[in-house]
């Protein structure tokens, strides 16, 4: 796939959609783990000891839900200017950037934090680099297999001409009927992106909890 998209639409064909992708990442992200840390700081316990692992999911979903009002707009951009140079001349958006498609236009963190508190419990990790390069390594593999089905078909609703499908659930049905496996289409290109951009985000982000520690 990707020589044949350098063949048709050159080096810059693989970067389509850069600056939605960007912004998407500077709302999304920044919301998601803004939520989640501040959830964390109200809800840790005062002996220091690790949340439950339910409630890093409730915090993760609810950072996500928040994340997701904020950077939606942005992923569906994104998606339609990737798309676009397979689509006929006449039925292309054109965007020149993010801001263009926005005026045209009108998902981890849980199983990170679960994956190092699992690692530190055996003794053999400390809490360096290593460790959270592991377990965001880990955590980016069980994100791309949950979050594959649903990212297949956002992209298709995203994607699809005005009408195409009525509801999600209609969306779910056509999927479907290719098989359990058109619901992890583009799996190892998903886990391409996903655990290199994951591996970085938890790394920073626990250099910015040494340097920004929350307020006791």
């Amino acid at each position: 796939m990707g020589v044949r998209v350098v063949q048709t639409q050159g080096v810059r064909g693989l970067y389509n959609g850069l600056t939605a992708s960007l912004t998407r990442q500077l709302t999304y992200s920044t919301t998601r783990f803004g939520v989640y840390e501040m959830l964390k700081s109200y809800l840790l316990p005062a002996d220091g000891s690790p949340l439950p692992f339910h409630y890093k999911i409730i915090m993760g979903a609810t950072g996500g839900f928040f994340g997701g009002i904020v950077g939606s707009p942005f992923d569906a951009i994104n998606v339609r200017m990737q798309n676009d140079m397979k689509l006929p001349l006449e039925l292309r958006r054109n965007y020149k950037h993010v801001v263009d498609g926005v005026l045209g236009y009108q998902k981890k963190i849980a199983f990170y934090e679960q994956a190092k508190q699992l690692l530190l419990g055996t003794g053999h990790f400390r809490d360096n680099t290593t460790t959270h390069f592991t377990s965001s390594f880990m955590a980016a593999v069980v994100a791309t297999a949950l979050t594959q089905p649903a990212d297949v078909m956002k992209t298709r609703l995203q994607n699809a001409p005005s009408g195409t499908f009525s509801s999600l659930m209609q969306c779910f049905w056509y999927t479907a009927k290719t098989g359990p496996l058109g619901f992890f289409k583009g799996f190892i290109p998903a886990f391409v992106r996903l655990g290199p951009h994951t591996i970085l985000t938890f790394i920073f982000l626990e250099k910015l909890r040494i340097l920004l520690p929350p307020k006791s």
